[in-house]
C-alpha cells in the first residue's frame, strides 16, 4: 500500500438530530468543501444538505446496501474527490459506520469522525431536562430494546434497568410493550416518569410526557411507532425542579473547589 493511499480518507459527518443548525462548525465547513455528499435522506435534513458547495455529486444513501455504499465513496476518493459521508444524529451511537470503516479500511481509505450531537441530547434539551440529578441518579444507560436484532446476553433492558439510573431507548418505539414489561420485571414503579420525544428538533417535534403504566397507551394514541426517543426514571420528573434535595454542589458556596474557597455557614 502506497504512502498516498493511505492519506486518502473519508469524513464521516455526524449531522446532529435534525436542525440543520445543530450541525457542528466543522461539520459544517467539511460539508461545503466535499466534492461528493453521500447522506443518510431517510433521516437527515435536506435543508442541511443543500449547504452543499454548488456542483457537488449528492448522493442518497437509504436504498443502497453497505457494499454498494463503500463501493461509491472508495471510487469517488480514488478519482481524488473528497468525500462527505452524513450521518443523522452522532455517527457513534447506532450509528452503523464501524461495518463501514471495516471495508474502508480493506480498501486502504482512511476516515476521520466528526461527532454530532445525538438524538438523546437533543430530545433532553427539547423537554429541558438534566439526566443526571445529583442524590437521585448520575448515571445514564444509552441502549435499546430487543427485537428483531438481539443484544448481547449481558445486556437485556431487564439488568440494566435493575440499576435504577436514567434510560435513554433508542430503537424501540415499536416495543413499547415490552419496555414497560421488562422496565416493571426491574422493579420500576408503575408511576415512574417517562418522556417520547418524536422527532426532535424538526418542525413536526412530538413531545408526549407520561409514565411506565401509562406509556403504551400513549404512544398508540399519538401513532408514534418510529424516530422516538424514550427517555425513563425520576430525572424525568416534570416537577423535579421543586424538589430541594436534589442539587448539585457544584455552585454551592459552601463547596471548595479549585476555582473557588467555600464559605462557611456563619
Amino acid at each position: 500500500m502506497d504512502a498516498e493511499q493511505t492519506t486518502r480518507k473519508i469524513y464521516i459527518i455526524g449531522a446532529g438530530p435534525g436542525d440543520p443548525d445543530l450541525i457542528t462548525v466543522k461539520g459544517l465547513r467539511l460539508l461545503q468543501e466535499a466534492d461528493v455528499v453521500l447522506y443518510t435522506d431517510s433521516l437527515v435534513n435536506e435543508d442541511l444538505i443543500a449547504k452543499a458547495k454548488p456542483g457537488a455529486e449528492i448522493l442518497k444513501s437509504a436504498g443502497m446496501d453497505l457494499k454498494e455504499m463503500v463501493e461509491i465513496m472508495v471510487d469517488r476518493v480514488r478519482q481524488g474527490k473528497m468525500v462527505a459521508r452524513v450521518h443523522t444524529g452522532d455517527p457513534a451511537v447506532f450509528g452503523a459506520i464501524m461495518e463501514q470503516i471495516a471495508l474502508l479500511k480493506k480498501a486502504g481509505i482512511g476516515y476521520e469522525v466528526i461527532p454530532g450531537v445525538s438524538s438523546v441530547f437533543a430530545a433532553a434539551a427539547a423537554i429541558g431536562a438534566e439526566l443526571t440529578i445529583p442524590e437521585l441518579t448520575q448515571t445514564l444507560i444509552l441502549t435499546r430494546a430487543e427485537g428483531r436484532t438481539p443484544v448481547p446476553e449481558l445486556e437485556k433492558l431487564k439488568d440494566l434497568a435493575a440499576h435504577h439510573c436514567t434510560l435513554a431507548l433508542f430503537l424501540s418505539a415499536t416495543l413499547v410493550k415490552k419496555v414497560v414489561n421488562d422496565l416493571l420485571e426491574a422493579g420500576w414503579s408503575e408511576n415512574t416518569p417517562v418522556a417520547v420525544v418524536q422527532r426532535a428538533t424538526w418542525p413536526d417535534q412530538l413531545i408526549i410526557r407520561t409514565t411506565i403504566s401509562q406509556l403504551d397507551q400513549e404512544m398508540r394514541a399519538n401513532g408514534i411507532r418510529s424516530h422516538a426517543m424514550i427517555l425513563a426514571g425520576w430525572a424525568l420528573d416534570p416537577d423535579i425542579h421543586s424538589n430541594e434535595e436534589y442539587r448539585s454542589k457544584l455552585y454551592d458556596k459552601e463547596f471548595t473547589h479549585r476555582f473557588r474557597r467555600g464559605v462557611k455557614p456563619s
